[in-house]
């Protein structure tokens, strides 16, 4: 089980890549419900902000590996878009399994940051206009609130509009 931090929370790899990177960030725990239909917006409702500063951790298919794709809970992942901020031709969403294997994660709970490989990663644009964007800290019911520019220094992201409403 994961250790429990000042400031609450548990100890994930996400929250210790961040330590690690000396990025500032705050944890933000909730009570998961198992049968939610949205891990996402039941997040922006838990933590009281608009589903569009809370952002969803997507992986993709890009037929040469994995790569992520962040974007708002109240939206989609635009494949063609997410394609073309990657350089490749196509991409398909990935098999949740696979997903799940290299991130170290379980869906519902994929963070961008602190997965077992650093994969390519697209941050949505949308996401620079909040000082403060919220991603899954590592598990179900626990969530990271950083700065849009941290998140993308601590993956590496590339910055481009991949998201549709």
């Amino acid at each position: 089980m994961a250790r429990q931090r000042p400031g609450g929370g548990p100890s994930t790899p996400a929250t210790v890549a961040l330590d690690r990177a000396g990025i500032a960030y705050s944890r933000h725990p909730y009570d998961h419900d198992p049968a939610t239909a949205s891990y996402g917006l039941e997040a922006a409702e838990a933590l009281g902000v608009e589903p569009a500063r809370v952002l969803k951790t997507l992986l993709v298919d890009t037929g040469k590996g994995l790569a992520v794709g962040v974007v708002p809970v109240d939206g989609q992942l635009d494949l063609k878009a997410v394609a073309a901020a990657l350089g490749v031709k196509t991409v398909t969403m990935a098999d949740p399994a696979a997903a799940e294997r290299s991130t170290g994660y379980v869906v519902g709970g994929i963070s961008p940051v602190g997965q077992k490989r650093a994969l390519p990663t697209v941050l949505d644009d949308t996401a620079y206009a909040f000082d403060v964007v919220y991603v899954s800290g590592g598990r179900r019911g626990f969530d990271i609130g950083l700065s849009p520019t941290d998140l993308a220094s601590v993956t590496r992201a590339v910055r481009a509009r991949i998201g549709r409403g």
